[in-house]
């Protein structure tokens, strides 16, 4: 799948430049420019990556107040292909797991019925649907 550009773009400016963007900016605050310039005093082999750690914490709540405006905005969505296979078999192109057992599949779908089983229970007692003929009630 192509990631789109722009989308590659604010997810970098969301993960790596705003955690070290701020961690420069209470640098500044704190020490001013001598401050900042520690970070690259040769002290840490990544300086990059300490001060992105350092402002991890403050763009984090930048991200989710982002988020709070409009959901996505700070936390990007990660874009996924869904393919259904109706065959049943084995497809390692999408990503399966060789070897699944029968029964996980056998449970999953019990717990699958038994789901729909109570949702339909609950429509019934709000209301949403006529009660069926067993009288799930």
């Amino acid at each position: 799948m192509a990631t789109d550009p722009l989308d590659a773009l604010r997810l970098t400016l969301m993960q790596d430049v705003l955690p070290v963007g701020l961690a420069v900016v209470e640098r500044a605050r704190k020490g001013g420019a001598q401050e900042v310039m520690a970070a690259f005093d040769g002290r840490s082999a990544d300086p990059l990556g300490t001060l992105r750690q350092e402002g991890e914490p403050a763009a984090s709540q930048v991200r989710q107040g982002l988020d709070r405006v409009s959901p996505g905005l700070g936390n990007p969505v990660m874009k996924v292909d869904v393919h259904e296979m109706a065959d049943g078999m084995v497809h390692p192109e999408a990503g399966d797991v060789h070897g699944a057992d029968p029964q996980d599949a056998l449970a999953l779908q019990q717990g699958l019925a038994l789901i729909a089983g109570r949702l339909e229970l609950l429509e019934q007692r709000l209301g949403l649907v006529p009660p069926t003929d067993g009288g799930g009630n």
